[in-house]
């Protein structure tokens, strides 16, 4: 089946894939009409649900800080008390000492016991302070967090509404343009849609006007233009690298030749009349 389908757009005439095409064009500018509505919408929902992932990324991290520090605490508690009970022990040792030798060791174990108590419980103030900073922290985030997601929720809102007044119509044009494209050579589809994503305004294909590219608004050389409505080969803007139809194709109408001629004949005559 995909093998006939394929079969079929290969051996189409050129006037009939231009023609296809240009119709895909039609269809994909009305869905590109479709999203400029949403605006900036879709971007602006996605940075906020980044931002607030992040952010709940970052509470979670602060919380895990926290708890490393609380453990921290725990532990330098553990070591004062046993740094005290060592300074007791030592205490009734200097009692019962024998020498100076035994009392200068004494009284050094009891002062480095002491600076280490000293050391610990200045740790557990910095650890306590560190805490209070990061429950700060951690306050500013969720107020941050519940503002963004207030703000999600109003833009998420908007977006529902347009996305749900066009759903209708963006889902139609999708399929015809799905059903189109299966009706276009695939190499020849494949230009179209990179050279449309090359494009600014989304344009893969154009018709002539004016004597000019419908894309780039560069002049087209007589020839060119008369190999264009022929419909013999595909034609591509040498500027922009667009595809190139004639207007007829397109289904556009062009105003006469004869009612540019008309102001000619005018000052012929008037030139006539004077002689």
């Amino acid at each position: 089946m995909a093998k006939d389908m394929k079969k079929d757009a290969t051996d189409l005439s050129i006037e009939e894939k231009l023609k296809n095409l240009y119709q895909l064009q039609t269809m994909l500018s009305e869905i590109d009409k479709i999203k400029t509505l949403r605006g900036e919408l879709p971007l602006e929902v996605q940075d906020l649900e980044d931002e607030i992932e992040g952010l709940s990324t970052r509470i979670e991290k602060i919380h895990g800080e926290i708890g490393e520090l609380n453990a921290d605490i725990a532990t330098r508690k553990a070591n004062i008390e046993a740094s005290k009970a060592s300074i007791e022990k030592y205490s009734q040792q200097l009692d019962n000492v024998r020498n100076n030798r035994e009392y200068e060791s004494l009284s050094k174990e009891i002062e480095y016991q002491t600076l280490d108590v000293e050391l610990n419980e200045k740790r557990i103030r910095e650890a306590y302070s560190a805490i209070e900073h990061k429950n700060g922290e951690i306050a500013h985030c969720t107020e941050l967090m519940d503002d963004r997601r207030a703000d999600l929720d109003v833009k998420k809102s908007e977006l529902d509404d347009i996305i749900s007044e066009t759903r209708s119509e963006e889902e139609k044009l999708r399929e015809s343009a799905k059903n189109l494209e299966a009706t276009i050579e695939p190499r020849l589809l494949l230009a179209f849609k990179r050279i449309r994503k090359n494009s600014r305004n989304g344009l893969g294909i154009v018709y002539v006007q004016r004597d000019a590219c419908g894309g780039c608004f560069n002049k087209i050389p007589p020839q060119r233009q008369l190999d264009i409505r022929m419909r013999k080969k595909i034609i591509v803007c040498e500027y922009c690298g667009r595809i190139m139809i004639d207007p007829e194709l397109a289904g556009v109408e062009i105003e006469s030749k004869a009612v540019e001629e008309k102001p000619k004949r005018r000052r012929r005559a008037a030139a006539a009349t004077e002689e």
